[in-house]
This record gives structure tokens, sequence and C-alpha cells, in this order.
């Protein structure tokens, strides 16, 4: 039997009354063991992963209450010394500048959970 290509396999499927389609479906997934419609629903969150930027910049916009809390994540997230840290969270600031889109997601969770108001640009 001659191989179809993914165009003649659509065309065919144009040919085709909704219970017909149903049929091949109901064939593809005993045939396969996979359900066609799943895989399409599964791929979507992954599209749309990727249409957000790849690197973000982390930027306090307020440390909120727990200021102490805040200087301690700073401090161990950028390196910087107790001055330099209790600036940023006084007066706001880049904390980390194109991090990963995960670990930007990562350091505003931890901030935000000491109390901190926190930007992703």
């Amino acid at each position: 039997m001659a191989k179809l290509s993914a165009q003649e396999i659509i065309d065919s499927l144009k040919e085709m009354t909704l219970l017909e389609i149903k049929e091949v479906v109901d064939l593809m997934k005993e045939e396969f063991g996979v359900d066609p419609s799943a895989v399409a629903v599964a791929a979507a969150p992954a599209e749309a992963k990727e249409e957000g930027p790849s690197q973000q910049d982390v930027v306090l916009a307020s440390c909120g209450a727990n200021k102490i809390a805040v200087i301690k994540i700073i401090k161990e997230v950028t390196g910087l010394g107790l001055g330099d840290a209790k600036a940023i969270a006084d007066n706001g600031g880049v904390i980390k500048e194109k991090a990963s889109a995960d670990e930007a997601q990562e350091l505003k969770a931890k901030f935000e959970e000491a109390g901190a108001t926190i930007e992703l640009k």
C-alpha cells in the first residue's frame, strides 16, 4: 500500500461525515493506543509557554513589612553585602538581570513568600 501524505489524509477527512471521522479516531485509539485529541490538548500548553520572554529581569518593587527576611534573600540571591542588600530593600531595584523565565518565577515566589512585591520585566 502506498504511503499517504498528511495533505492527502486531510483531504480525505474533508470528504467524510463527522460519524465517519469519529470512527477513524476510534480505530486510531484501538490500533495505536493513543487518543489523537489528547495529544493536541497536551501540546497546547507547551506552545503557550514559548510565547513569553525567555529571559526576565527580577525587580523589587517593595520589600513589604518583613524587610529583614527580604534583605536576607537579596543577599543570598545576589551575593551582595548587607549594606548593598539593604539599599535595594529600601529603594527597590533590579535583583537579577536576564534570569531564565523559570528562575525568575522561582525568585518571585521566594520573595513574595517573604512579603515583597516583585515585578518581572
